[in-house]
């Protein structure tokens, strides 16, 4: 199975993108968290960005605040599918022709997660059989707390 790559402009995204870890973890989807800053390192940053398929990754999810440039300059380096949030949503939405950027809802690190898992599971079926299962679960979710509620009225 291919890796996803979680990557932050600093250590203070830590908390929201930790999110995105564990929901990958919950997938058994195989990943590595960097710290690469478009500004600040911009060499490393476009050579692992370069490197990523190379490297056994198959998605790069990407967190940064301020400039926002950090999913942009991976799409840049990169032919591998790029996830940004809420902190690239005006600079994705802005994206050239030919250099797709996805975003996520607001502090949607679970969701971005999520939508890396169903772009490898385009060609992985055991994760596509788990996201099923994570969908069914929901389901089943919502309609535990529908009996309680009709219950309750």
């Amino acid at each position: 199975m291919k890796k996803v790559a979680v990557i932050m402009g600093s250590d203070s995204y830590w908390p929201v993108v930790k999110g995105a870890c564990a929901q990958l973890q919950e997938f058994g989807i195989p990943y590595e968290a960097h710290i690469l800053s478009a500004h600040r390192t911009p060499a490393a940053a476009a050579e692992f960005a370069r490197g990523a398929r190379q490297n056994g990754f198959g998605v790069l999810i990407c967190a940064a605040g301020m400039a926002a440039h950090l999913a942009g300059a991976f799409a840049g380096n990169s032919t591998l599918p790029v996830i940004g949030g809420l902190d690239a949503l005006l600079a994705t939405v802005q994206m050239p022709s030919g250099i797709p950027v996805a975003t996520v809802a607001i502090n949607g690190a679970k969701n971005a997660a999520v939508l890396a898992a169903q772009i490898l599971a385009v060609s992985d079926d055991e994760l596509a059989a788990k996201l099923d299962e994570a969908r069914e679960k929901m389901a089943q979710q919502i309609a535990e707390k529908e009996a309680k509620l009709q219950a309750e009225l």
